[in-house]
């Protein structure tokens, strides 16, 4: 159970019954990490707006974005980014198979070279402190581009703002993968304090 319960739509405003309507229309249900946002509107608002425009980025196959942001959350170990990734993601084919071998992508055999390249660095951007390698940066930019590798870094980089965001929260998985693969290690409830 998320730290926070979300917002109800009673008094919540305009935009925010315009977001769970559209969260309604596109998942079946609201998100409970949009339900949180819910309590900023203008973060809320920002957030929509970001995911909403960057549907529309077309300079990396969506596959491989995809595979990135799947292992990005799966690095941070967000439990409710993998659930709804590994749902999502099925629509842009990303398959069970390429789901199982993300844990262990370059073992697997699973993957080209570019794809590998594109999983090492959703990786190497998700670690801290994050040191991407000259030569890695550089096979990217020649595969994709500088426009490429731009929307890809920025895929990467949002999924770690998203899965940052839902830890802290304490939000988890929703069922959005349920009776598909997905790749939820057992749960394991950490209590212990921060220092």
């Amino acid at each position: 159970m998320a730290h926070i319960q979300p917002r109800t739509v009673r008094g919540s405003g305009l935009l925010v019954r315009l977001v769970y309507f559209v969260a309604r229309r596109r998942l079946g249900r609201i998100p409970i990490p949009v339900g949180i946002m819910a309590y900023h509107r203008l973060v809320l608002f920002a957030v929509g707006l970001f995911e909403t425009l960057f549907e529309r980025t077309r300079a990396v196959d969506a596959r491989l974005k995809d595979l990135a942001v799947i292992k990005a959350a799966t690095v941070v170990g967000c439990r409710f980014c993998i659930d709804i990734g590994a749902a999502l993601s099925r629509s842009k084919g990303v398959s069970e198979a390429d789901l199982q071998a993300l844990l262990l992508h370059h073992e697997s055999g699973q993957f080209n070279a570019l794809e590998l390249d594109v999983l090492d660095y959703a990786v190497l951007m998700t670690e801290t402190p994050m040191v991407v390698p000259r030569p890695l940066f550089d096979r990217l930019q020649r595969a994709l581009g500088v426009e490429g590798l731009v929307e890809l870094s920025s895929a990467i980089a949002w999924e770690n703002f998203r899965a940052r965001f839902n830890h802290a929260f304490g939000a988890k998985e929703e069922g959005y993968s349920e009776g598909t693969l997905c790749l939820l290690p057992p749960s394991n409830e950490l209590t212990a304090e921060p220092r």
